[in-house]
This record gives C-alpha cells, structure tokens and sequence, in this order.
C-alpha cells in the first residue's frame, strides 16, 4: 500500500456515474456558488459603503458574510470542476489546502457567532454601555480573535493531519478533503490517536463556546420578558431571530455530520449531510439576515438601484426619491 510521502494525489467522491448527471450536478453546484456570491457580495458592499451601517452588529455581519465567501469558495470551485471534467483528482497540497481553509474559515465563523451572540447580549441587556464597551477598537479585537482561532485551529489540525503516514490508499471518500475521511487512510496508532487528542481539545472548546451563547441568549430573554412595551419586545427579538437561524443551521448541520450513528452511515447520507453543513449555510445565511432586516433591505436596494442607474448612465437618486 503507498505511504504518504508516495501519494502525489487523492481521488474524491464522484457527485453521480453518468456523465449527464455529473453535468447537472455541475449546473446545480453553480447556481448555488453565484447566489452565495452575489447575496454575500451584496451584504458585504453594503455594510462597507452605507454609513448607517458602520454599527456593532453590521461590522460583524460584514465579517460574517466574508467567512462564508471563503468557506464555500474552498469546496465548491473543485467539485465542479471534477463535475465538468468528469474527474475525481486533487492534488496532495490542494487537499492540504482545503483542509485548512475549510477548517480556517468553520472555526473561524463559529467563533464569530460567538461574538455575535455577546454583540446582542449587551444591546438588549446593557444598552447604556453598549457603545461604549462594543466601540471600533473592541469590535476590531474580538473580530481578529474569531479571525485568529480560526487559523490556529486551521493550522494545528492541518499539520497533524498531513503528518500522518497514509497506507489505506488514497480515496477519500467525500466531495472535498476533510479531516475525519483522511484519517481513515493513516496506518499509523499514536499519530491517529494524537489527531483525536486535537480534535477533543477543539471540541470542549468549541463545547465552551456553545455554553457561552446559551448563557448569553438566557439572559437577553429574560431582559425581553421584562420589557413593559411590546413593541420593544418585538425590535428586541427581530435583532436576535437571524442571529438564531444561522446559529441554529450552522450547529444543528455540523453535529450531526460527526455524531450522527455510525449505524445510520451510509456514502449518499454522508454526501448530503456534508452538503448541508459546509455549502448551504453560506448560501443561505445571507437570505435569513436580509429577510426581517428593513435597514439592510433598504441598503441594499439603494445600492443595486445606484448600481443600476450608473450602468445606464442616469444621475443617482436617493431610495426616498424612488
């Protein structure tokens, strides 16, 4: 069986076995790449050009929206690519760099919504302080500490991974590189075991994390249920509902694609749940924060409207004036 220092390449999970279904798979993994683009895009121009935006929650959404540029940018590009080409073939550093990348970009954004959990606890629950503990400098530092847990996590996990002698061949079996499935080509008992060692450190923590948010959002409940106006209760929760859903569809994805029942296992169940975890959160994160958000809609539709005018050549207006 070939070592690791013998494998030049890994062949990954073919989408379909016809070359007319690999065509559609391709077509379909577009459509998804160009709205993810365009919504993250859009909420990330927005963010940056709009003064009314440059606020706590915004400046955090900006760097939310770019997380998810990078995360579906590091596995779709490849799966259609091998889609269009009817190949199954990536490179050993294009594997290493998907890993850490994928591996940069989840951690990264699951420390964000960290963040962004503490971001809507001091809006709700200490709205005097809020502008004064949450102002540029603050923001700044705790978005480059999601930014830095993300690429220490990224690199420990990806130097140990790839340290690893492989001797099960070279076939990982999922869409794109990831962890988990490389493991089960190492040949080597202590370097596994380490590798598992990493994988628990990262787990509590990110299980510290968790305890942080659930915390966070019993405490903005309990300020909300004390509000006397209702529609103070309302604004409150609008605030908090996107940050929920995303949350909610980043964790629930991700828990069950690695403690799901080997029993219930299967190749096309792991496809699907991988899917679900690493594609469509991007795409749709952006759709979940814009939908009950007047201020980021209005955004929006003053800059595709300002967009629209240049291209014909027409004077700016304003969306008041619309």
């Amino acid at each position: 069986m070939p070592n690791s220092s013998s494998i030049s390449e890994f062949l990954l999970l073919a989408l379909a076995d016809t070359w007319q279904l690999q065509l559609l798979h391709f077509w379909l993994l577009l459509g998804i790449y160009l709205a993810a683009l365009l919504g993250n895009g859009l909420i990330s121009t927005a963010v940056a050009c709009d003064h009314r935006l440059h606020t706590p929650m915004y400046f955090f959404l900006l760097n939310l929206a770019l997380l998810d540029l990078g995360c579906i940018s590091t596995t779709l590009p490849k799966a259609m690519a091998n889609a269009l080409w009817h190949t199954r073939a990536i490179s050993y550093a294009g594997c290493a760099a998907q890993v850490f990348f994928f591996f940069f970009f989840l951690s990264a954004e699951y420390s964000l919504l960290t963040v962004m959990s503490y971001d809507r606890y001091m809006a709700i629950c200490k709205p005097l302080h809020y502008g004064t503990l949450l102002g540029s400098r603050a923001c700044a530092t705790m978005a480059a500490a999601a930014w830095g847990s993300g690429l220490l996590h990224a690199v420990m996990h990806t130097a140990n991974t790839f340290s690893l002698p492989l001797c099960q061949g070279n076939v990982v079996n999922q869409f794109f590189c990831e962890i988990p499935h490389i493991l089960k080509l190492s040949c080597s008992e202590s370097n596994y075991l380490r590798e598992v060692g990493c994988i628990v450190v990262s787990v509590l923590l990110e299980l510290g994390c968790f305890v942080f948010i659930v915390v966070s959002y019993v405490q903005i409940f309990r300020a909300v249920l004390r509000m006397p106006s209702e529609q103070g209760r309302h604004k409150a929760f609008s605030t908090c509902l996107p940050h929920l859903a995303v949350l909610s569809l980043f964790l629930s994805s991700a828990f069950f694609a690695y403690l799901k029942p080997s029993s219930i296992s299967s190749q096309s169940l792991d496809l699907v749940v991988s899917f679900l975890y690493s594609v469509v959160p991007s795409a749709v994160n952006p759709i979940i924060y814009s939908m009950r958000n007047q201020e980021l809609k209005d955004a929006l539709c003053k800059l595709m409207t300002s967009c629209i005018l240049k291209a014909m050549n027409l004077p700016s207006l304003s969306i008041h004036d619309l």
